[in-house]
């Protein structure tokens, strides 16, 4: 596990299983049609249960009938699962190497889903990995991608969350993930 303070907000990185961590509200990695799949969205829509879908269902009737546009994020109930909420975004699809469209993409999907907790008074929010499953999206490039736009997000609203972690399913995806960290915080970001 490794902490760093900003401002009064907690930023950490844990190995882990989302679906499992102490947090107000989880960040799903879905895919435009929100009614599920595999990865990280299949586990939250298997563990949260049927009331996350059905809010989904309802977003896809009146907010989005064509499906959630990358980058942008919605927010439902959380079921079963131990965090009240579930914030849901998607991310840019990469195929390995990340243009600057995918990065601003993936940047996005970070930033909306902080404004909607945001929104929502939410004050500890747990993000995984986002876009470096099936979407293969390149990690290292991603993690900094993530952790800037996170940063920057913390700089520029300081008494908005006590807490923000990303909750990483691998060691190695962790590893990366520190290592863009401690580079961030030594270039004095």
């Amino acid at each position: 596990m490794k902490e760093v303070k900003i401002g009064k907000t907690t930023l950490s990185l844990i190995v882990g299983d989302i679906t499992e961590v102490d947090t107000e509200a989880i960040v799903n990695a879905a895919n435009p049609t929100l009614m599920g799949g595999g990865g990280v969205d299949g586990a939250i829509h298997s563990k949260g249960g049927p009331s996350i879908l059905k809010e989904c269902i309802q977003i896809r009737k009146t907010l989005y009938p064509e499906g959630l546009p990358t980058g942008k994020a919605v927010i439902t109930n959380a079921g079963n699962l131990k965090a009240k909420y579930v914030i849901h975004t998607v991310g840019p699809i990469c195929n390995g190497v990340m243009t600057e469209k995918e990065k601003e993409l993936l940047s996005d999907a970070y930033r909306n889903s902080l404004l909607i907790a945001k929104q929502h008074n939410i004050k500890s929010v747990s993000f995984p990995s986002i876009s470096t499953g099936a979407y293969r999206c390149d990690i290292k490039e991603s993690s900094k991608v993530a952790l800037k736009t996170v940063i920057d997000f913390i700089k520029q609203n300081p008494d908005t969350f006590d807490k923000i972690q990303f909750v990483l399913f691998q060691e190695n995806i962790y590893k990366l993930y520190q290592q863009t960290l401690e580079e961030i915080l030594n270039e004095s970001y």
